[in-house]
């Protein structure tokens, strides 16, 4: 073995009590290694020997009183001082106790000033003063215990005593096959004799060889129960007795079955003798192999000698080896050997597969008998410095013929850099070439090698990689064959036929049949690297062989890509790869024969490429406890929300090394561990960290340090506590002093037994020795320390004391002056305690102050801050002070940490706050449970409280007012398990008050019930009911109306047996059945009835019915006198008449209306029992109605529609059936109020259609509207400005255009800015539709009333040709022309004529003229071919500019005097001029005015302008017009925008 020992395997031979099963044995382990050639040898020992072996018991070392100095010189002796020892020291009187400690006092100042020569001299004659004075204690103590060992002899009788047990055994939960032993520790004179008994029957080891073991040794009793099975699970009891007396101890244990899983690989025991021999087998297991280290590559063998009495020649036992629990077979990584007395298995070649526990099991024909211990296994040193360990267990998680996915777990040690990933190699079997199968490390344990050859196994190696280098190759996989899993599940059938296993299949395949879709597909496991798909088959059997294609789909797209194009794949499972990191997709699969491919099956969800597996959450709470001298038991709490945990790795630190070591390098999977090989002596912390396939987590919280040293008891896991803290003075007087402390947070895993104070005085700051202030140990956590000096300043510390020993003490004290207070105020409260924590309010308990101070406390005030809030945060709680010692704190905020403090008062005022509570979040704890209170049947009352986190040390603290119940005559407490309860002995107005219960040792279990005297008053009643029962009724006497005008009389018991009796009472007199009365009495269902066929008046009265069973009775009476007694004789007569009407048609709901959507009524009723002889008539206000298409008589029901109800609608409208069996009138009368509720109903509607009021702008101003489906003219409209109706007046008007209604509001101020509404009135509460006009709303509104405005008078004002020209005018040479066109513009436009796109000026030849600001006209006195051209008019002024144009054509002829004029109208037609002859007029051409091109820009501009407008303004303002011919001039205006 090469490189420096680890610290876990220094002091090796020490061994595990909770994994060695067997104990008692003088032999001790045999381990072999290849590092060292003789078995026994250790590492530890020089020589390689060890003595311990020769000798059952271990020698203790002598103690050692030599003091040396640091260079081994002796400088005197040490004597060790023990506690209460001045109890029997004599010979110092105060006075050289004063001497001393001046003395010492003088020494410490004279350093100051004194050479280190006479501060050495010094200090070895104050040393040899103590060692003389030590001697001298000692002697005396000897003496004295001889003495006294003297007087026991002498008086035995004196000393005897009844068993008591100082140590009880306590309860165990334990796994199937794990070992768990009781144990006791008993005291008593003589020495009693003990007893265990399981279920009251006694224990006999020999009659169950190998079951249990009892083991009695320095009064120290123990039972082990090896290899626990189901049948140990009970109630176990140890009994001690000797002559003064008998005492029982009992304890419970618990089997679990870990998982559900059985191993069915280990056989059961068989007990007895044996049928073949007759003879029974008794078997031993000695010299046995212990804990034992190792490290990887090395060899390494464990070994037990096994006898077996009586010795048989030839005879072998079964000998089974298992590790955690797995049967082992022989490989090449085991062998196992049997030499006839010898069980040896080898490990040839360790792995850290290898490490875990490991069990020899010998089973004979009359039992067995099995002996465990843990192997460890570290890793080989690296190749390179600062390499990771070796990854461990690779296998195969999945194969397919061209895949298989690699699993392995992440090693413990990563050499001090964290690991960058892993990479995995290949090895064909057959061959030694291993191919690196990825080129780059891969951080999830999991990763998918392709590129296999089908039908061909293969091994696997992964190799973990750091920025330091490689590690070593981890142990191969076992070979894996690449094959489709059909392929391989046939191969594997065929081979064993003798598994038993029955194949169904078709004689005759169907052939030509294409194979339905694929079942139940979805994604298995999702990855970055690959998606693995499985699904079922096709439900159809008896197909020819089916194959499967796979398709992939981008979510969001229909784009299907078959991913298996080539080769079809046989097994519904199959993996993808080469998929886009962070994309998602969809999958779907087909099946496939010679047949054809069929449909596909149904997509899987999206599914998103990723390691959708987080790293787990790191452990917490890492709590080490003492076990044995070289090993610590480490439990922490599992990580939270972990998926696929692999297991756990813990290490350890010596305090203070800062150098880390791997406790196991194999994951543990259960959130315990014992850590071996440690030091003894040396302090530990430890840490844990957790692990799945995507990493390791970060590492917990560093422990408490633990010293590693045996624990008590046999390794109970109980520990010293840690020291007290908070010392405070709650009382000083003149020579003693009150201190208080806190409880340690840590107690050691038992109970606090008391606690010890010390003290040493001050003097000018120099502290003196400690002195013990009390010899027996305290219970309460306050104490006052007597025989003080006055005027003199104290220290003090406190230790604290279990079952496992004396903790340290605490810090010092701060410095305390012992004078007499005299402030006339109390002190300071002490002992703050909370309980009963909740989300929302929790309960402060407290004791009174020690110093009360003038005059007595008389209340108590408590303050509340925030844990994280300074100290100006305290506020106060109750304004009043209280007098009790508790309050409950109410009105928290869930999760937020509050702490507490309490200050007292009496009639001087307000003293000293006590010390700050420990903080405490307000959070009601999972599996919280409240008391219930109960009465059971015979009217006790109790108290019930259940806890479901109880421990074996456990146990239910009840208290009255939160302090112990004194007089346990009222009450008696039984506890079963996790409930107890509390039952009144007689309730009275004694038992009034608060009652809590707390449970010990839990995470602070309690509650409370409050007893107040209308509780109290409550309870007694139930508890009366209870004691004398009455019949519960689940309803009185009640009476009923049947049909034909019968009557019931009836009620129902909630409870009454087969043998109850009723009685029938009628005004104090029993009635029986007869023809007026019908009893029925369905016990079953507890219904009680009585039925009368009618009523008269001699019926008038009381009715009771009486009830028995057994010794419960109850009766219930129903009066039936006065208006109430006739109301029901009316309502039986009328519907027994109501039954006669019924036989012919009638009316099953009579005539009544509902108002459609649309708005419309429509009169319907129901009617029954008709046939196709019966006929129905209308008839409003009694004049028939004529059938049309409104009127319906199908299914039963009668309709009658009025669409736009209006005031001639209203009238008394009567339905008439009839046939030969009779008739029915049904009327409903809709004048007055009932049209006023109609049409209320009806507004309802219009009001409810209406739609928010919203805001628009009009030339005019700003009109506010509203939308209704429906408007009715009688609809009943009001309009609001701040909430008061609106006088409308020539500027504010409203009205109604279709189904808008509108305000229009003309030149709108900023007055009219504010809140309007429309209020719809339908008789009940009305609708209203409001709108703010202010703000933006009004200043977007009103600007765009602004723009409008102006666009309306620019459209009004602009320059415009209002009468037309002619296109084309077409005109004989020498004629003369006149055209006359209208103008219109204000300002008067400027008129412009042009030719040919030039200025045309007025001359004798053309004139041209302007009139009256309205008429131009334009003539031509002798028309010639020069006048041929495009003529325009263009007419302009500052709001706009328009041009007309037409084109004159001039043609050859005779000279005409006559004048040809004409015009065009606004119309575009041709208007002649008077002078202008017929005949002439046929010659002239004339066509529509169009617009120039200037005209169609400006209009196109205009077009462009407004459609941005509108996009911009369609938020804001909405413009609707009031009529239709406004809408006109509206949509005209928005062009011109």
């Amino acid at each position: 073995m090469s490189g420096s020992v680890p610290f876990y395997q220094k002091h090796h031979r020490h061994y595990d009590r909770g994994y060695r099963y067997q104990s008692g044995s003088r032999y001790t382990a045999g381990t072999s290694s290849s590092s060292s050639s003789t078995r026994g040898l250790d590492w530890s020992s020089p020589s390689g020997l060890d003595k311990s072996r020769l000798n059952p018991l271990p020698k203790r070392a002598k103690p050692s009183y030599l003091a040396v100095d640091k260079e081994n010189h002796i400088i005197g002796y040490v004597v060790p001082l023990f506690r209460s020892s001045q109890d029997f020291a004599t010979g110092y009187s105060d006075a050289e106790e004063t001497r001393l400690r001046n003395t010492s006092s003088h020494m410490e100042r004279r350093d100051l000033f004194t050479s280190g020569l006479e501060m050495e001299r010094s200090e070895q004659v104050s040393r040899k003063e103590a060692m003389r004075e030590s001697a001298e204690r000692i002697s005396l103590n000897k003496t004295i215990h001889e003495h006294e060992e003297h007087f026991k002899r002498m008086n035995e009788d004196s000393l005897m005593h009844a068993p008591e047990f100082v140590i009880k055994p306590r309860s165990h939960t334990v796994w199937e096959k794990q070992c768990v032993r009781l144990h006791c520790t008993v005291s008593g004179w003589p020495d009693p004799r003990v007893v265990w008994y399981k279920n009251n029957v006694a224990i006999d080891p020999l009659t169950n060889a190998g079951k249990y073991k009892i083991e009695s040794k320095y009064s120290v009793h123990s039972l082990e129960i090896n290899r626990c099975d189901f049948d140990d699970t009970a109630q176990y009891r140890v009994s001690a007795m000797n002559s003064k007396g008998e005492l029982s101890a009992f304890a419970s244990v618990v089997v679990k079955r870990f998982r559900g899983e059985v191993d069915e690989c280990l056989p059961a025991p068989r007990h007895g003798p044996v049928s073949e021999y007759g003879i029974n087998f008794q078997t031993h297991i000695v010299d046995k192999f212990g804990v034992s280290f190792g490290r990887e590559g090395e060899t390494m063998s464990l070994g037990c000698t096994v006898i077996i009495n009586p010795p048989l020649h030839r005879y072998q036992p079964e000998v089974h080896w298992y590790r955690d629990d797995v049967l082992l077979s022989p490989s090449k990584w085991t062998h196992m050997h049997w030499s006839g007395d010898r069980a040896t298995l080898t490990l040839t070649h360790l792995n850290k597969e290898d490490e875990g526990l490991y069990t020899l099991r010998v089973t004979t024909k009359s039992g067995y008998e099995t002996y465990s211990a843990y192997v460890f296994v570290r890793d080989a040193d690296a190749e390179v410095e600062g390499a990771p360990g070796a990854p461990l267990d690779v296998g195969c998680l999945d194969a397919n013929k061209d895949y298989i996915i690699v699993t392995w777990k992440q090693p413990a040690v990563d050499g001090g850099n964290s690991i960058l990933g892993y990479f995995v190699d290949r090895c064909e079997v057959g061959t030694n070439h291993w191919i690196q199968c990825n080129d780059t490390p891969v951080k999830f344990a999991r990763f998918p090698v392709t590129g296999l050859v089908e039908g061909r196994s293969y091994i696997f190696r992964v190799r973990a990689v750091n920025k330091s280098g490689m590690s070593r190759p981890s142990r191969v996989s076992e070979p894996v064959a690449a094959m489709d899993p059909a392929d391989r599940a046939r191969m594997r059938g065929t081979s064993a036929p003798w598994t038993g296993q029955i194949i169904v299949t078709e004689e005759e395949p169907a052939e030509g049949i294409v194979p339905g879709r694929p079942r139940a597909l979805q994604v298995t496991e999702a990855t970055k690297n690959y998606v693995v798909l499985s699904w079922k088959p096709p439900g159809e059997k008896g197909l020819e062989g089916v194959m499967y294609y796979v398709e992939k789909c981008v979510s969001g797209t229909d784009t299907w890509q078959r991913v298996n194009t080539e080769i079809p794949v046989k097994s519904p499972r199959f993996a993808l790869f080469d998929l886009a990191e962070g994309n998602s997709y969809c999958f779907r699969v087909r099946c496939c024969n010679s047949a054809g491919v069929g449909e596909p099956s149904d997509p899987t969800e999206a599914t998103t490429v990723g390691d959708k597996l987080d790293t787990p959450a790191a452990p917490s709470k890492v709590v080490p406890t003492r076990n044995t001298a070289t090993s610590v038991v480490v439990s922490w709490e599992a990580s939270h929300d972990a998926q696929e945990l692999v297991g756990y790795y813990i290490e350890a630190s010596i305090v203070g090394s800062n150098i880390w070591e791997p406790c196991n390098n194999k994951p543990v999977n259960a959130t315990r561990f014992i850590c071996h090989g440690l030091m003894t002596g040396e302090k530990y912390v430890f840490r844990v960290r957790a692990l799945n396939a995507a990493g390791l987590s970060h590492f917990s919280q560093e422990s408490e340090a633990v010293e590693v040293k045996a624990a008590i008891g046999g390794g109970i896991p109980h520990a010293s506590p840690a020291p007290p803290f908070g010392i405070t003075v709650l009382e000083c007087v003149r020579d003693s002093m009150v201190l208080a402390w806190k409880q340690p947070a840590f107690i050691g895993g038992a109970d606090i037994t008391g606690y010890f104070v010390d003290y040493r005085d001050v003097i000018d700051g120099v502290p003196g020795k400690w002195h013990e202030a009390n010899i027996r140990a305290i219970s309460d956590r306050a104490y006052r320390v007597t025989d003080l000096k006055e005027n003199r300043k104290y220290q003090f510390q406190v230790r604290a004391a279990n079952i496992a020993g004396v903790g340290i003490p605490s810090l010092p004290s701060d410095t305390f002056l012992c004078e007499e207070w005299t402030i006339a105020v109390p002190g300071p409260p002490h002992d703050l305690e909370l309980r009963e924590v909740r989300c929302d309010s929790m309960t402060l308990l407290w004791k009174p102050p020690v110093y009360q101070g003038r005059d007595p406390v008389n209340g108590f005030y408590i303050d509340i801050k925030e844990a994280e809030a300074p100290e100006e945060a305290w506020r106060g709680i109750n304004t009043k002070a209280t007098e009790n010692t508790f309050f409950k704190v109410k009105n928290l905020k869930e999760g937020e940490t509050y702490v507490f403090r309490v200050r007292a008062q009496n009639q001087a005022g307000v003293g000293k706050t006590s010390d700050i509570s420990e903080a405490v979040q307000a959070l009601t704890k999972p599996g919280t449970k409240e008391i219930v209170v109960d009465v059971d049947d015979d009217g006790n009352i109790s108290l019930n409280f259940e806890c479901g986190n109880l421990t074996p040390d456990s146990k239910f603290l009840w208290s009255k007012n939160y302090e112990d119940i004194s007089d346990s005559s009222r009450l008696t407490v039984e506890t079963k398990g996790n409930k107890s309860k509390v039952t009144f002995s007689s309730p009275g107005e004694e038992d009034i008050g608060i009652y809590s219960c707390l449970v010990s040792h839990t995470d602070g279990a309690s509650s409370s019930y409050t007893i107040s005297q209308e509780e109290l008053k409550r309870l007694l009643e139930i508890s009366h009911d209870h004691k004398f029962p009455t019949i519960p009724l689940k309803s009185d006497l009640a009476v009923e109306m049947l049909e034909k005008g019968r009557v019931r009389f009836w009620l129902q018991a909630d409870q009454i047996s087969a043998n109850g009796k009723v009685d029938y009472v009628f005004n104090d007199n029993l009635v029986s059945q007869g023809e007026k009365y019908k009893m029925n009495f369905d016990k079953n269902t507890g219904v009680i009835e009585m039925i009368m066929e009618s009523l008269t008046p001699a019926d008038e009265g009381t009715f009771t019915f009486q009830m028995q069973d057994g010794k419960a009775t109850n009766q219930s009476s129903l009066v039936l006198i006065g208006d109430v007694f006739k109301d029901l004789q009316k309502e039986s007569e009328f519907q027994r008449k109501e039954w006669f009407r019924k036989q012919g048609p009638h009316f099953i709901e009579y005539l009544g209306y509902e108002v459609t959507p649309e708005c419309c009524v429509m009169l319907k009723c129901k009617v029954g029992n008709i046939k196709k002889e019966t006929s129905a008539l209308w008839y409003k206000d009694g004049r028939e109605i004529k059938a049309d298409e409104h009127l319906g008589f199908t299914e039963g029901v009668l309709k009658l529609e009025i669409a736009q109800i209006s005031k001639k609608d209203a009238g008394v409208y009567e339905v008439v059936l009839k046939d030969d069996r009779g008739k029915d009138t049904s009327a409903l009368n809709l004048t007055d109020q009932g049209f006023k509720d109609l049409m209320n109903e009806v507004f309802d509607y219009i009001a409810n259609s209406s739609t928010p009021l919203k805001i628009t702008s009009t030339d005019e101003g700003i009109r506010l509207y509203t939308f209704v489906s429906y408007y009715n003219d009688l609809l009943p409209v009001t309009w609001h400005y701040k909430d008061s109706a609106i006088a409308f007046c020539d500027r504010l008007k409203s009205g109604v255009v279709g189904d808008q209604l509108w305000l229009q509001i003309t030149e709108p101020t900023e007055k009219d800015m504010g809140k309007y509404a429309i209020e719809f009135s339908d008789g009940k509460g009305g609708l209203r539709r409001t709108v703010e006009l202010s703000g933006q709303a009004y200043d977007d509104a009103f600007a765009e009333f602004k723009r409008l405005k102006a666009a309306a008078i620019a459209e009004r004002n602009r320059a415009r040709v209002a009468g037309g020209l002619p296109d084309v005018v077409t005109i004989q040479e020498g004629k003369a022309l006149n055209l006359t066109c209208n103008i219109s513009g204000d300002p008067v436009p400027e008129v412009t004529w042009l030719k040919n796109e030039k200025g045309l000026t007025s001359d004798e030849h053309c004139i041209l003229k302007f009139e009256s600001g309205k008429f131009a006209s334009f003539t031509v006195t002798a028309v010639n071919t020069s006048d041929t051209g495009k003529y325009s008019i263009l007419v302009k002024n500052k709001y706009g500019t328009e041009s007309a144009d037409f084109t004159l054509e001039v043609t050859e002829g005779t000279p005409d005097l006559g004048v040809t004029s004409y015009w065009t109208d606004s119309e575009g037609n041709v208007v002649f001029g008077p002078n202008t002859p017929k005949e002439k007029q046929s010659g002239i051409t004339a066509m529509k005015m169009q617009r120039t091109k200037v005209e169609k820009t400006l209009k196109d501009h205009r077009e462009t302008q407004k459609s941005e407008e509108e996009d911009n303004f369609i938020d804001t303002v909405t413009v609707e017009p009031k009529n239709s011919e406004e809408k006109d001039d509206v949509e005209e205006n928005t062009k011109l925008k």
